[in-house]
């Protein structure tokens, strides 16, 4: 049976908004496809969140900050896939991993990134030479010109946040 105490809030909403978020995505994407992806997602969250929409005040903030959210996502997916990419082409011809394992190597890389997002920037990277590149401190040490003491607090920091992780 249709809910119409919930779905109307939410059906209005999207008849009201809908095209105006579309086309907002598709400023920032530049594909309508890819646009309309996003829009419908969005309104899935909607859909999903305990927000009460009928009580929105800025209907079109509240969508914009969650298309935003998506767009970030989006963008940070797609950065990561770049780099394990370019990653896989400098490996010798013949090391290629299957289909599969490529798939469970970037959901780890974006689950690793998101767990990380939290910490600045520099120990993020510290964090993915150590563990990903295979340097060791003083490597990176030299590399990023900072002091082996440096890279252990930083290393200390990330290796914090993923243990706390474990238990959340």
């Amino acid at each position: 049976m249709h809910d119409d105490s919930i779905a109307s809030p939410v059906a209005q909403l999207y008849a009201n908004h809908h095209g105006w978020l579309r086309g907002w995505l598709h400023r920032r994407l530049g594909h309508s496809a890819d646009a309309e992806d996003l829009a419908h997602d969005t309104f899935i969250r909607v859909l999903r969140s305990k927000e009460d929409v009928h009580e929105l005040r800025q209907p079109m903030a509240f969508l914009a900050t969650i298309a935003n959210g998506l767009l970030i996502n989006r963008w940070r997916r797609q950065a990561i896939e770049r780099a394990y990419l370019e990653a896989l082409a400098a490996r010798p011809v013949g090391e290629e991993p299957s289909p599969e394992e490529r798939h469970l190597m970037i959901e780890t890389l974006l689950q690793l990134d998101s767990l990380l997002v939290g910490l600045s920037a520099r120990v993020r990277q510290i964090f993915f030479l150590s563990q990903l590149d295979g340097l060791t401190y003083p490597q990176i040490a030299a590399q990023l010109s900072l002091t082996v003491a440096q890279v252990q607090r930083a290393m200390g920091k990330a290796f914090s946040v993923c243990y706390a992780s474990r238990f959340e």
